[in-house]
């Protein structure tokens, strides 16, 4: 279910986490000899080597990760932190049913040998998340699959990440932000199992059964324009979502863009995402994938997270309708230069729409850039499907329900969020 991703290792050495502009690593060549978009994703962005759940993980160096000070990085962390239990508290979370949690571990064998944790009898292993790998399970109760991340918690805690915060604190933000949320294009959290007498840590998520975004069937180059229109509208409603509820995912790609067997789009891997109290979304970390960084991260300045995920969905879209990366150098380095500086290439006899909202994705400038306000307005996001249906959610309804409750006059209730 769940996309492959990089090992801290892989990361470390190519600059995946580092401070771009700031921390230079050895050049190493990112260029393929031949092959698809997805392919070179996978070679060389990703990393599938990491060992079996079963014995140990994997060895990552640390590294600094963050531009900011300790203090700064510590005071945005607690605040996070904070946000999210003040939502909680006041019931500002989308989800209808709780995730569940449990806290005991039972490590066994089903009848034909098969690992077991709980109710969960393994059938294989599916791909890899930031800190871990993704397991496909089975559950005896209601028969149905799951994709479980499985993490070792005394690893997570030797992975510092930033110069006051363990691999743990992204892997605990991601499962309190993905406990808020309820969407139709976004994976879904059913239980997180944490035992304190183990060293395991167990995310239960719903698995979806679909090809990557940038596979399948379709001329040479990409997956069609017309698949590549109904992917992006499902892609633009869930990051929609998210930013109406001050998160920003971080890492947009094709790899943590999952595809149901219906064709829906689900976005997954909330690793490295933030969330604000607010509009100020500024960060200074930048977590995310080379190739999908937008110029301000890899300036290594401070830059908004919502701008920088919209300048990632760009690039998904290029990568779909096109088939390669619009920016990608011989070296990392080379890359980043690409990408703050080199003039948008788009192949001729493309859609003039699909030109015209490619060329406002990936405006390198971010006061410039389009919003997704006006990507979900744009003529050729519309087509002959018409608007973006609008998802009205739990929050919301309660809010509009407050709100009518003391008098304060009808709410409109035809926005997302």
């Amino acid at each position: 279910m769940f996309s492959k991703s990089y090992s801290i290792a892989r990361a470390t050495e190519m600059g995946c986490c580092s401070c771009f502009g700031l921390i230079r690593k050895p050049k190493r060549s990112l260029r393929p000899g031949s092959g698809s978009a997805s392919q070179v994703s996978q070679q060389f962005l990703l990393d599938d080597s990491l060992e079996d759940m079963d014995g140990a993980l994997y060895d990552g160096e640390t590294t600094n990760t963050s531009h900011e000070g300790d203090g700064e990085f510590q005071s945005h962390n607690k605040r996070s932190e904070e946000i999210l239990m003040f939502r909680i508290q006041n019931g500002m979370i989308c989800r209808e049913t709780p995730v569940k949690e449990t806290h005991q571990l039972i490590r066994s064998e089903d009848e034909d040998g098969n690992k077991m944790i709980n109710e969960y009898v393994r059938e294989r292993k599916i791909g890899s998340g930031s800190y871990g790998k993704v397991v496909l399970y089975r559950s005896t109760i209601d028969e149905k699959r799951y994709a479980i991340k499985a993490f070792h918690k005394s690893h997570l805690l030797k992975l510092r990440v930033a110069p006051s915060e363990t691999a743990m604190s992204d892997v605990l933000r991601e499962v309190s932000i993905m406990k808020m949320l309820d969407h139709p294009n976004i994976v879904n959290l059913i239980e997180v199992i944490d035992d304190p007498n183990t060293d395991h840590f167990y995310m239960v998520l719903e698995y979806v059964e679909g090809k990557w975004v940038c596979e399948g069937s379709g001329p040479p180059g990409g997956i069609g324009e017309q698949k590549a229109r109904k992917y992006l509208r499902d892609i633009v409603a869930g990051l929609m979502y998210l930013h109406a509820h001050n998160i920003v995912h971080g890492d947009i790609k094709p790899d943590n863009l999952l595809v149901t067997s219906t064709g829906m789009v689900k976005i997954g891997d909330f690793s490295v995402s933030q969330v604000f109290e607010d509009d100020n979304d500024e960060l200074r970390r930048s977590p995310g994938t080379p190739v999908f960084t937008a110029p301000e991260c890899c300036l290594g300045l401070t830059y908004h997270g919502k701008a920088a995920d919209t300048w990632a969905l760009g690039v998904t879209l290029y990568c779909m309708v096109i088939g390669y990366y619009p920016f990608l150098g011989d070296t990392l380095q080379d890359t980043y230069d690409k990408i703050v500086k080199k003039p948008l290439s788009i192949p001729e006899g493309i859609n003039p729409q699909l030109r015209n909202l490619l060329e406002g994705l990936l405006c390198k400038d971010p006061q410039h850039r389009l919003t997704l306000e006006a990507v979900e307005q744009h003529p050729w996001v519309i087509g002959e499907d018409g608007p973006i249906p609008r998802y009205i959610c739990r929050c919301k309804r309660t809010s509009f329900q407050r709100e009518k409750s003391d008098g304060k006059g009808d709410a409109d209730m035809t926005s997302t969020d």
